[in-house]
């Protein structure tokens, strides 16, 4: 009978010859192991410039070629209706993980963002829902989404694709919690519920409860921030100020109106202002609007500097106006020399010229 390139001929007189036939895929696959590394690397450049341009963050994106030695016991896998025979006959051709790549998001709402990603930026010639597929054959297993995907023809006509253009690649989405359950199951290599003892089966049960309890979590998480961080831009923009919490963010959207915006003020400085005006006795922007509303941002730091400081800076010194010896006291660098020293001369130089400092008290 006639076989098609790369399938092991069958002798419907002998027993079919497993070993080889593996052996066969594995020396061919090798041949063309660097095609399938670049297949999948290009695909990936591709996710994580999308994803970029698009602004959705994940935790990561990978991707590999097949290891031959997965290779080798996956073309070894007898058929499901003919034992005698194998499951894949042309190994290459069948087997459509070679060249795969894998995107751990942080969130599932993000899986929704992807789907739209890879549906759009190429052709999906087959899609599956692992999770679903488990749950329907009462089989344990990680819940991702996966899909077989293809270039487009307009970026496979581009000379930079054009190799690539029949090149299926797998790509796996999951969530961070979803890829632990995959990593922990694939040591453990339990694959079917009857074979899970049953105390082993009960506790994995749990297990995949509390992952699933804990992404949903995680979620409602990031909603909620989300939800509070809009709310806080609104209120600052309106000038509603009494229920806003002092964060980074609502501090920036503070500051931006309050002196004006400061591209060059990195998300760190937020986070680190924000501590110190909590520390300081703050707890809403209310208050530090109170504070800080008698004094002139340009003038103190004109005053203190010579210069017109970053919006930060300026911002602390029309702390320290407000404050007094009490924006040193409660300063988590209270104890430095070097800071200590520094806000006395400038308190000494706000004084000279006429402004009235320390006048200030945080009302409880």
């Amino acid at each position: 009978m006639l076989q098609n390139e790369g399938e092991h001929p069958v002798n419907q007189d002998q027993e079919f010859d497993f070993e080889s036939h593996a052996d066969a895929a594995v020396s061919a696959y090798l041949a063309a192991q660097d095609y399938y590394s670049k297949s999948s690397a290009v695909v990936a450049s591709i996710i994580e410039e999308c994803l970029k341009a698009k602004n959705i963050g994940v935790h990561s994106v990978q991707h590999r070629s097949k290891d031959p030695k997965s290779l080798k016991r996956k073309a070894s896998h007898r058929s499901e209706t003919n034992p005698s025979l194998p499951k894949y006959k042309d190994p290459l051709k069948e087997i459509t993980d070679l060249s795969a790549v894998r995107i751990i998001a942080h969130f599932p709402a993000t899986i929704v963002e992807i789907d739209r990603l890879i549906r759009g930026e190429f052709d999906v010639v087959e899609h599956s829902d692992k999770g679903a597929e488990l749950r329907q054959g009462e089989k344990f297993g990680y819940q991702s989404v996966h899909y077989l995907v293809k270039m487009k023809a307009e970026r496979s006509a581009l000379a930079e694709y054009k190799r690539f253009s029949q090149s299926i690649t797998e790509i796996q989405v999951r969530t961070i919690l979803q890829h632990a359950w995959a990593e922990i199951e694939h040591d453990i290599q339990y694959k079917s519920k009857s074979a899970i003892p049953s105390e082993v089966r009960r506790r994995f049960m749990a297990l995949a409860g509390m992952l699933e309890m804990a992404d949903r979590e995680f979620q409602a998480i990031q909603d909620t921030d989300r939800a509070i961080n809009e709310k806080a831009q609104s209120d600052v923009k309106k000038g509603d100020l009494d229920e806003v919490e002092i964060t980074a963010n609502s501090l920036k959207a503070f500051l931006d109106k309050k002196i004006g915006p400061d591209g060059r003020i990195a998300d760190f400085n937020y986070e680190w202002t924000a501590e110190m005006v909590r520390l300081l006795g703050f707890s809403t922007l209310k208050q530090v609007d109170e504070a800080i509303s008698p004094f002139d941002d340009n003038k103190l730091s004109n005053i203190a500097t010579g210069t017109r400081q970053g919006q930060t800076t300026r911002f602390e010194m029309m702390l320290l106006a407000a404050l007094g010896q009490n924006f040193i006291d409660r300063h988590k660098w209270k104890n430095e020399p070097w800071f200590t020293d520094n806000q006395k001369k400038y308190l000494k130089s706000f004084t000279q010229e006429g402004v009235k400092t320390g006048s200030f008290s945080i009302s409880p």
